[in-house]
């Protein structure tokens, strides 16, 4: 839903943006070639140019989002220089901020307005608010002839996020997923079967039984903290005690209700209730993305959850954590009738306004070739996975035994669509999600600052005024 106010408002922020944004996408521009000098000594004979000439197809700029690993990274980086310069491109890749909270969506709304855009950006930010702010092309024919070749694109909710009015606006290029992790050896001298942990309340007693800080190992190895990891929990709690930030419609706010406020008190005691002081590592209260992945591989926490960073991670460097690592899914809501986890895809998004639109069509048929992609998603450990189904050969389910389990989340017909849901997600949705009022609904109440009743009425007034900003007007 386009919405000429919001735009309206934001100008001062574009022309303050654009400044920074449109000189630095300048600079990162091919160098131009001057012109020829005559030689003295030999007329007929041009001096060479200070710089070589650029290719005639001139520029190609790609974002990419920061990966995990430096090597996939690398390789993405390589295999896009590679391809460019084959089609007579220079190109110009560089990585980005992936995460939600980043300033990614501000700075391509600056690039589009100033019309000096990428040409291309792989990125997993909200393709709805992209949409809404009118800053993508239409990609419709592209995915309608990836899906002719290789299958539908999973998982099931990558339309719900990219596909408005009928068409296209990013095109599916990977999928990810997140899962919970706990040590094997661990949880068996607890006496914990990790195949008997459905529901939040069952991880929480898990956690105080393979507790044990004389021995440096805390169960519960989560964080409330302003990250995403933090507001993911936070958003799951609230879920599974039955809370639903919107009604089915996705236009209306119902973040405010006793199943919401019972799933936030039921989380934040757990970060202040004594009792639970000896599961909760050190320093947990102000942890970041990257801190209970460190915490998970140093062998000081039990139970964690997280993208599958954790598990490649350890694999990779042949840490004694890896075989000792069950991966489970995310917990079922209290009444057990909904798994609060699903598959992702991230994105292949071409800008309005593109210089180059031709060529970032060929780039991204030829990323998502098997023969290229394959390649890129060993490197990936679990994070950097196929968004089409046929494209889950036999073959790649070989290169590590966590691929079929992520093929079986990816392939799931759930139609979870996680804050969302159980709407489909808009821009008012993301937005709102964005503003991490979620871990600050947390802060203020661990902190005693409001109670939980007070909180989440606080954060509900975001939403609405959110919502009431993109059109939709509120009871």
């Amino acid at each position: 839903m386009k919405n000429k106010t919001l735009v309206t408002r934001r100008q001062l922020l574009r022309m303050s943006a654009t400044a920074g944004t449109g000189a630095l996408l300048a600079a990162c521009a091919a160098p131009v070639a001057p012109a020829a000098t005559t030689a003295p000594a030999a007329p007929a004979a041009p001096a060479p140019t200070l710089v070589p000439a650029a290719p005639k197809g001139g520029t190609v700029q790609v974002l990419i989002r920061q990966e995990y690993f430096p090597g996939l990274q690398t390789a993405v980086e390589k295999e896009l220089d590679t391809y460019i310069k084959s089609l007579g491109n220079t190109p110009d890749v560089s990585a980005v901020n992936p995460e939600v909270f980043g300033d990614f969506q501000a700075k391509m709304q600056a690039a589009v307005a100033a019309g000096n855009p990428p040409d291309l950006a792989y990125h997993g930010t909200s393709v709805a608010q992209m949409y809404d702010n009118d800053l993508v092309a239409d990609a419709t024919p592209i995915v309608d002839e990836l899906v002719s070749k290789y299958g539908g694109f999973v998982p099931a909710n990558a339309a719900s996020n990219a596909q408005f009015k009928g068409k296209w606006w990013s095109v599916p290029f990977i999928t990810t997923s997140g899962a919970w992790f706990v040590r094997k050896d661990i949880a068996e001298a607890a006496g914990v079967d990790v195949t008997k942990l459905d529901k939040f309340e069952d991880r929480l007693a898990a956690a105080v039984k393979m507790s044990n800080p004389a021995k440096e190992m805390f169960g519960w190895g989560m964080t409330v903290n302003k990250s995403g990891d933090g507001n993911g929990l936070v958003q799951t709690a609230f879920q599974a005690f039955g809370g639903r930030a919107v009604d089915a419609t996705g236009k209306i706010v119902t973040f405010n209700s006793p199943q919401t406020v019972a799933g936030i008190k039921w989380l934040a005691d757990i970060y202040k209730d004594p009792k639970y002081k000896n599961s909760l590592p050190p320093g947990v209260e102000s942890w970041t993305d990257t801190s209970n992945n460190e915490a998970y591989l140093a062998g000081k926490i039990a139970m964690t959850t997280n993208a599958f960073s954790i598990y490649a991670k350890a694999k990779k460097d042949g840490n004694p954590v890896y075989p000792q690592t069950a991966v489970i899914p995310f917990p079922k809501t209290a009444d057990g009738s909904l798994v609060l986890g699903s598959g992702a895809a991230q994105w292949l998004t071409i800008f309005k306004g593109s210089k180059q639109a031709d060529a970032a069509r060929k780039i991204i048929t030829h990323l998502i070739d098997p023969a290229v992609f394959d390649p890129l998603c060993a490197l990936g450990g679990g994070l950097f996975m196929p968004a089409y189904k046929n494209n889950w050969s036999d073959k790649l389910m070989t290169v590590d035994p966590a691929f079929p389990g992520l093929k079986s989340i990816m392939f799931s017909t759930t139609d979870f669509t996680g804050f969302a849901h159980p709407a489909q997600p808009n821009p008012a949705i993301d937005a709102w999600y964005a503003s991490s009022f979620l871990t600050d609904i947390m802060a203020d109440v661990i902190t005693g600052k409001k109670t939980a009743e007070q909180a989440v009425a606080d954060g509900t007034k975001i939403g609405v005024n959110i919502f009431k900003e993109k059109g939709f007007a509120q009871p």
